[in-house]
């Protein structure tokens, strides 16, 4: 059985239906991560949400979920319609569109991810009611299917056609080094990274109730750069150092 959750809250902990416990990591590393970017536990199992889908393609066995869950909140606060052509997957983007096949009777469909799921065994996604009626897997439950990533779905002139992924690779990103609770030990260390690196600055935030002074060094245009100054800092005297998105 499948679980249905919403990105909010501190550590969230739930217990839904079938007994997942989840777990939102939410904490003041993944903080200024878009809500579906956020990684998470079901059952002690953390996933990591995919930044990138761009060739995207898998191989495993698809469900799908109805009545239960029609008129609840999705992952991405949508409320689930299990006429829909949606599905649930469990790192893909939220907001991209799939390719599912059937590999079996060869039916093919078109749906949009906007849920997290499935958790149960070896499932790699579950489909709405009329995603799978349409797919021909009602009877069964479950079935062998292939998924590709195609694009953010758009129309245009009447013609329905899939942008490109986003690139999150390009950007604008620094690596914290540190977290302060005395800003005194914030500003010596940024002055000091700032000699050394070019371009440190402190950042000031309210974490449960007391303030924070992050130091943040460099400006990466590559977030493969970024993390990669990451592992260094971390290597190198600055462990748990992460890298954190300009807005």
């Amino acid at each position: 059985m499948r679980f249905i959750f919403f990105f909010f809250g501190l550590l969230l902990l739930l217990s839904g239906c079938g007994g997942h416990t989840t777990r939102v990591i939410d904490s003041p590393e993944t903080r200024e991560l878009k809500g579906w970017q956020k990684p998470y536990e079901v059952d002690g199992k953390r996933y990591q949400p995919l930044r990138d889908h761009q060739g995207f393609q898998q191989s495993g066995v698809a469900s799908w979920y109805g009545k239960k869950f029609h008129g609840r909140k999705t992952s991405n606060g949508e409320v689930y319609d299990m006429y829909g052509m949606t599905a649930a997957h469990k790192t893909l983007p939220l907001g991209v569109s799939v390719r599912v096949t059937h590999r079996q009777n060869g039916r093919s469909i078109v749906v949009r991810i906007n849920d997290r799921g499935p958790f149960v065994g070896t499932r790699i996604i579950d489909l709405s009611y009329a995603a799978a009626r349409k797919l021909g897997l009602v009877e069964a439950g479950t079935a062998p299917v292939t998924i590709q990533a195609l694009g953010y779905q758009e129309t245009s002139r009447g013609q329905i056609r899939y942008r490109a992924p986003v690139n999150y690779d390009s950007g604008s990103f620094a690596v914290q080094v540190g977290a302060f609770g005395v800003s005194d030990n914030a500003y010596r260390l940024a002055a000091r990274m700032k000699e050394r690196y070019g371009k440190a600055e402190v950042q000031t935030a309210m974490i449960d109730g007391r303030r924070m002074y992050r130091v943040r060094v460099g400006d990466y245009r590559s977030l493969q750069r970024a993390e990669n100054a990451a592992a260094d800092f971390s290597t190198n005297g600055y462990p748990g150092s992460l890298v954190v998105a300009f807005e």
